[in-house]
């Protein structure tokens, strides 16, 4: 409690999280309830121990799960660079602008949202990509602003592919690919969610336009304050490369080539690079712009890689201290099952993501505890991370404070809260799904 009192008054998510660890396993160290390292793994002083743990999840996360997660925020950061992310969205939208059902066109805007996800990793960067490009589509269809701004503030309410950060650890703590992971369960899955999503906005949005009807007001497009040079329309293709690369060198295409998603990212950026170099025709600006990539892999280090670690440190110290093995215990002792435990700890996911506006914050503090409690309730670890995942997202789609909500509410010049009047109802919906789906997949 005191941990998440910190990060509801806006402390450092890492600083808080490693202080709670510590304080847990010296709990753990005075009453004897655990270890910190096994004998062998020990430093020699078991108060030193703690920082050695720290010390080996960093290395150890870092080379593997990191190095995978700043890849892909590299990847992502350079296409953002080079306008191909605005390139993709803008053709992918040229079929909507054909039709002339305002709500339908709206649906139809959330569905491809969800799409476009997989490619542009970013909610807030998505989101304000589709204020400038989707938004004054829909609003000069007669759609109102606070419709439309809500649509596209939940357009990465499933945090879903293999670029998202949040998969990749769910995936890695799974014991499975990211292909698999992305396949075999988001998939079946996030169909069923953004079906329902967009069927609850078409109603919702248009039900709330006609009680308070607004006048329409077209969105400002210099109030994009990541605008970019208009790339070539070939640039699309760019960021869906990494994915045709791992899906397509996997068990689903090429079973003799393995694909890695670094290496796929790297031969994406490479490509990528000759095309800027065709394009400009200046190596030196070229190779200037990789450094793009290096900034972006950088800044997923700083920001999220630390999160995860901290995260999975404190789950450590949770172990240790018996709170986690308290946990089952309880709820075994109140008759829950493992179906229980899996509405517990979404609601606990879900209800923290509100609070911190943040999806991965809450998700990285629990997922490390997922295998541990799967596995005593006698279950496979990806059932329990999958609605935990979906329901980080979902529930930050609710959020005021979360940062996509913030900034289509800003271009839209709207009120978060209202805005978040409108998500609720469909967000609410996704939940109850998620959580149907999770229990239909095992």
């Amino acid at each position: 409690m005191w941990v998440a009192y910190l990060i509801v008054r806006k402390y450092k998510p890492q600083s808080a999280l490693f202080l709670g660890a510590l304080v847990l396993m010296a709990c753990s160290i005075l009453l004897r309830t655990g270890e910190i390292l096994p004998p062998k793994q020990s430093t020699g002083l078991v108060w030193l121990d703690p920082f050695d743990l720290i010390r080996a999840t960093l290395s150890t996360r870092t080379a593997g799960l990191g190095l995978l997660i700043m890849s892909v925020a590299g990847f992502a950061r350079y296409m953002d660079h080079i306008g191909a992310s605005r390139a993709l969205v803008n053709l992918a939208i040229k079929p909507l602008m054909k039709l002339h059902a305002p709500y339908v066109v709206l649906s139809a805007g959330y569905v491809l949202g969800q799409v476009l996800a997989l490619f542009i990793p970013s909610a807030a960067g998505l989101g304000v990509l589709l204020m400038v490009t989707m938004y004054p589509i829909l609003v000069s269809l007669g759609v109102s602003r606070l419709s439309a701004a809500a649509m596209i503030g939940t357009t990465q309410s499933l945090d879903i592919g293999p670029a998202s950060g949040n998969s990749i650890l769910s995936a890695t703590n799974a014991g499975m690919s990211i292909t698999t992971y992305f396949v075999h369960y988001q998939i079946p899955a996030g169909l069923c969610i953004v079906g329902t999503v967009a069927v609850l906005h078409y109603v919702v949005q248009r039900w709330g336009d006609r009680k308070y009807r607004e006048p329409a007001m077209a969105a400002d497009p210099s109030a994009n304050p990541e605008a970019v040079e208009r790339a070539p329309a070939v640039y699309a293709l760019l960021p869906v490369i990494p994915l045709l690369l791992i899906l397509g060198f996997s068990d689903l295409g090429i079973k003799a080539i393995k694909m890695d998603v670094v290496t796929a990212m790297l031969i994406s950026t490479a490509l990528t690079m000759l095309f800027e170099y065709i394009r400009r025709r200046d190596a030196k600006t070229v190779f200037g712009s990789l450094q793009v990539f290096f900034d972006g892999m950088g800044v997923q280090f700083a920001t999220v890689i630390t999160l995860i670690v901290a995260g999975e440190v404190f789950g450590l110290g949770l172990k240790a201290i018996g709170a986690v093995d308290g946990i089952i215990q309880a709820a075994q002792a109140l008759g829950f099952g493992s179906g229980a435990m899996i509405l517990v700890m979404t609601a606990i996911i879900a209800v923290s993501a509100v609070v911190m506006g943040s999806g991965n914050a809450p998700f990285f503090a629990f997922a490390a505890l997922a295998p541990s409690v799967a596995k005593k309730m006698a279950i496979a670890p990806v059932f329990m991370l999958l609605p935990m995942q979906f329901g980080a997202s979902i529930a930050r789609s609710v959020s005021p404070i979360t940062a996509v909500i913030v900034a289509v509410s800003g271009i839209a010049n709207l009120s978060p809260v209202e805005v978040i009047k409108r998500t609720a109802l469909p967000m609410a919906g996704a939940m109850v799904v998620n959580v149907i789906a999770g229990f239909l997949l095992r």
